[in-house]
């Protein structure tokens, strides 16, 4: 098996086939063996098919042997009820086993991307790494299973009408088969192609499930800025590539059964003419020639389809790269080799001498800051200057380029992942809820919660309001990334969420700049009574939200300019009094 794959893979040798076997198909030899054996019944019942047209022809219908008919008839019979319980069964295994590989493979590779870092999702678009999952993984079971039918049925199949051919008339036989060789350079070449149309329609199939994800997230936008006609012709020049490139994919693998025809037809003749003659001197009986032409005429079928093989895993290794790809990914944030348990009690959060970029752009330029525990600290500056990134960077998320980032004194670099993310509940201005019903999102699978914390963490984030009002309560479904839930709704959701976590340190990133005057209301009073008692760091376009925080921090370009409390900020009547007369109309 090994040889035929690296046949069909010259250029990157067993790596990635010994890989999908390895890790995906290994797990099933069983079952793969009880379907090998099920094949080769399949493909045996051919050669005997073809053999017993011989007798067929020779005893039954020449000679006239009544005695013949019933055992040529039974034995016919009995070839064709082998083959159809042999192919049904090895048909359902081929399929259960590939729907198995897949789902593992499937599973596998979310669950590899996402302890990837941010950046990694920064350069993929969402729809890109879907059709990976989906598609790519598809496409490898259509081939790997085709691929394991054909070693186990087709070669089977081939060996035993060859057989049969060869002893009835070798010379015949040689006849037949001498156009295959001449098809050895054409079809590496159309493998090449193959490859390459394949490559081309896997990246295009990609696109077109980023521009679908576009579409269906931002259809509000669209319609209000009117682009329908524009995103259709997006949508419509890109899936147009992908037609293009397919059907070149497409023509391609019919090219390989379409030149074994033409040799299957230049055989054919020559047998034809050559054993005609034979016949007609009285050389060979009719059920020979009949018995050699429906081998013949069955063996270029089985024949095609391991010629077309190669171009089917052509194809598969388009995927197949693209996958390795992503599996090949490590993430550039690690776990510390002998992690530092988290501190116990609140302690200082401090950013000395920090140092971040993405790419060339400097996004933290030695920045230095201490936020206390137990209080507030406040992030303002214009867009751009470094705040959210202050977020990422403590939760690391990303990692600094220098500088050290500490709470209670223990740098977060030297902590367990999960446990330095598990003393953070983060609460964003965008809050990402998921297609389930209420109480899920806002318990997010912790099923050993009890019903009187989950009342007292909606209670407290006055999320308790506004679900008597839904149709199921607490059970109702909020949508798509809730979009059954107003924004202000949704926000609270977001803060149940944190007061069930119970964390130590709250990052708070602008949640209430997009609500109206109400809902704000009731998202800072639940915000105000999250903060109590713990370590709070808030990012704040909206001054008004941040007058009475313990410590202004004002940012600039990523460097602290300024911190103090607003009166103090005030009177050195520095950037942050500008963004305060601005936001306030003071002259």
């Amino acid at each position: 098996m090994t040889q035929l794959l690296q046949s069909l893979t010259p250029s990157r040798g067993l790596r990635l086939p010994l890989w999908l076997w390895r890790d995906y198909f290994r797990r099933h030899i069983w079952w793969i063996f009880a379907a090998f054996i099920l094949m080769a019944i399949e493909g045996s019942m051919l050669g005997l098919m073809s053999y017993m047209v011989g007798p067929m022809f020779d005893k039954v219908f020449v000679a006239g042997n009544k005695g013949a008919v019933i055992w040529v008839g039974a034995s016919v019979f009995g070839i064709f009820v082998a083959r159809a319980f042999s192919g049904f069964g090895q048909r359902v295994l081929m399929a259960a086993i590939g729907q198995w590989a897949t789902a593992a493979m499937q599973s596998d590779l979310v669950r590899h991307m996402m302890r990837l870092d941010t950046v990694f999702f920064q350069d993929n678009a969402p729809g890109a790494l879907i059709e990976r999952v989906r598609g790519d993984t598809q496409a490898i079971q259509l081939a790997w299973s085709a691929v394991f039918t054909s070693l186990g049925r087709d070669i089977i199949s081939l060996v035993t009408l060859l057989g049969v051919a060869l002893s009835i008339d070798w010379v015949w036989t040689l006849v037949a088969i001498a156009g295959v060789p001449v098809l050895v350079i054409p079809v590496y070449l159309l493998q090449s192609l193959i490859h390459r149309t394949t490559r081309h329609a896997r990246q295009t199939a990609a696109l077109i499930s980023t521009r679908l994800d576009e579409i269906f997230h931002g259809i509000n936008p669209i319609k209000l800025n009117n682009l329908e006609a524009q995103q259709d012709w997006r949508f419509s020049d890109t899936i147009n590539a992908y037609v293009r490139a397919q059907i070149k994919s497409e023509a391609g693998q019919a090219g390989v059964p379409a030149m074994m025809d033409l040799v299957a037809g230049v055989g054919f003749l020559g047998v034809l003419i050559y054993g005609g003659y034979q016949i007609i001197d009285g050389q060979k009986t009719i059920g020979e020639f009949m018995s050699f032409f429906t081998s013949m005429a069955l063996i270029f079928e089985p024949l095609r389809r391991l010629g077309n093989i190669s171009g089917l895993w052509q194809a598969a290794q388009a995927s197949l790269e693209r996958l390795y790809a992503i599996f090949e990914a490590r993430p550039g944030i690690l776990e510390a080799a002998n992690p530092v348990p988290p501190p116990r009690e609140l302690g200082d959060i401090e950013l000395d001498d920090v140092v971040f970029a993405y790419g060339d752009q400097t996004v933290l330029d030695h920045l230095s800051f201490t936020a206390k525990a137990g209080q507030t600290t406040a992030l303002v500056g214009a867009s751009g200057a470094g705040k959210s990134t202050v977020f990422n960077v403590l939760t690391r998320l990303v990692e600094p380029a220098s500088g050290h980032v500490s709470i209670a004194g223990i740098e977060v670099a030297d902590m367990a992942l999960d446990q330095l993310r598990g003393l953070f509940s983060v609460v964003t201005q965008d809050a990402a809820l998921f297609d389930e019903t209420l109480r899920e999102n806002i318990i997010l699978g912790q099923s050993d919660l009890d019903e009187e914390a989950f009342r007292r963490a909606a209670d407290a984030a006055y999320v308790s309001d506004f679900a008597a009002r839904l149709p199921q309560g607490f059970e109702t479904e909020v949508g798509p990334r809730g979009s059954n839930l107003s924004g202000g709704q949704r926000q609270r959701v977001a803060i149940a969420r944190a007061v069930i976590r119970n964390s130590p340190i709250l990052l708070l990133d602008e949640p209430t700049s997009a609500l109206d005057a109400q809902s704000e209301a009731a998202v800072q009073r639940a915000l105000d009574a999250l903060a109590e008692g713990r370590t709070t760091l808030v990012i704040a376009h909206r001054l008004a939200t941040i007058l009475h925080a313990d410590k202004i921090v004002v940012m600039d370009k990523g460097r602290v300019v300024d911190q103090g409390t607003h009166q103090e900020l005030l009177a050195r009547d520095g950037l942050y009094a500008g963004l305060y007369r601005l936001q306030f109309s003071e002259d």
